[in-house]
């Protein structure tokens, strides 16, 4: 069959549904299908109803030399709005800051700038609805089923994506605390660099990415006297990032209210366990506590505790290591393309 599959961007950003779309194409293509992303706009505050409406008007069901489209496969706002009878969402998410980050981003709005958002908020969730409702929906985590369930009564079931097409491997637990992922307030990387204050010690944290809260993750750094222990890699190619997970000795992956997060079955296919918190969503799902990792409550000194723990005791690391691999050996990508081919056909 040819399957396309659909996300939104926006320039010179690399998130996590870039990476699951380049994996399902590559798993499309083992499977035996002809597949290809389209990337549809995702603008700017102010401007996302015309992104729906551009992505509305991208007509997926013929491809460029007149074949037909058998299959869509979208991922994420606005790249839903593509229209196609066969189509199903793997949904990573929704536009947050008009759902279950409202309160956030509102609170820091004037009057009059929280009136207009809001009415865009109410026209979003209108539209999401209308096109939602219309479509088979599978989400990539149960933290997402209940957003969805919650903010527009829209049935799905779930489907975690697996890790993608890397030689993951385990080489080490050398003693050091890995950080994946775009840094951002809601990754809470300030909460590990506390947290490694807290317990003291010789252990170091790496952090590998970049983003907005990088010069105040220096500073914390530097203000808890920890430059000796703390090293921000910035973003890393794809071969270093497998090194780093091999040679770490756990993973940390504390994020508030996280979607899904590929890091915890990158870190579990290293066999290394993860780190995470009771309310960091997606993570929180696939570790198990006590068995693949830590569930720690989201403060300093719960977290500190945690990363302790697993970095005093090797076997321990090596124990739970073990058991995440199990974990990441059950997520295969040629059972996703059957799922999701299976919820998209006629």
């Amino acid at each position: 069959m040819r399957i396309v599959v659909v996300t939104s961007d926006v320039p010179f950003v690399e998130g996590g549904h870039r990476v699951i779309a380049r994996a399902l194409v590559r798993a499309l293509h083992e499977a035996g299908h002809t597949a290809e992303i389209v990337t549809t706009p995702q603008n700017r505050f102010g401007r996302q109803l015309s992104a729906y409406w551009a992505t509305w008007l991208t007509d997926v069901r013929v491809a460029g030399d007149g074949g037909r489209v058998d299959r869509v496969v979208s991922l994420r706002f606005p790249s839903y709005a593509v229209r196609h009878p066969h189509q199903v969402v793997w949904l990573n998410h929704r536009m947050r800051e008009y759902y279950d980050l409202w309160d956030d981003f509102s609170s820091g709005l004037s009057g009059k700038a929280r009136l207009v958002e809001g009415i865009r908020r109410r026209m979003l969730h209108f539209i999401d609805g209308r096109l939602l409702h219309r479509r088979a929906v599978i989400a990539q985590s149960r933290t997402i089923q209940v957003r969805l369930s919650r903010w527009g009564g829209i049935d799905s079931d779930v489907l975690h994506p697996p890790a993608p097409h890397r030689d993951y491997r385990c080489d080490d637990y050398n003693g050091s605390i890995l950080v994946v992922g775009r840094l951002t307030k809601l990754k809470r990387v300030d909460l590990l660099i506390r947290a490694a204050a807290e317990a003291g010690g010789d252990w170091r944290v790496r952090i590998a990415g970049k983003g907005p809260e990088r010069e105040a993750l220096v500073a914390l750094t530097r203000e808890l006297d920890l430059e000796h222990r703390v090293v921000l890699l910035g973003e890393l190619d794809e071969e270093r990032l497998v090194h780093e997970y091999a040679n770490c000795t756990a993973v940390y992956f504390g994020s508030r209210a996280e979607d899904y997060g590929l890091v915890t079955l990158e870190a579990f296919s290293s066999a290394k366990a993860v780190v995470t918190c009771t309310d960091s969503g997606g993570p929180a799902e696939l570790v198990e506590d006590g068995v693949t990792g830590f569930v720690a409550k989201p403060d300093v000194d719960a977290v500190a505790r945690a990363l302790s723990h697993i970095i005093e005791e090797t076997r321990l690391a090596e124990k739970l290591g073990a058991a995440a691999a199990e974990v990441a050996a059950r997520h295969s990508w040629p059972a996703a393309v059957e799922r999701l081919l299976a919820a998209s056909s006629p």
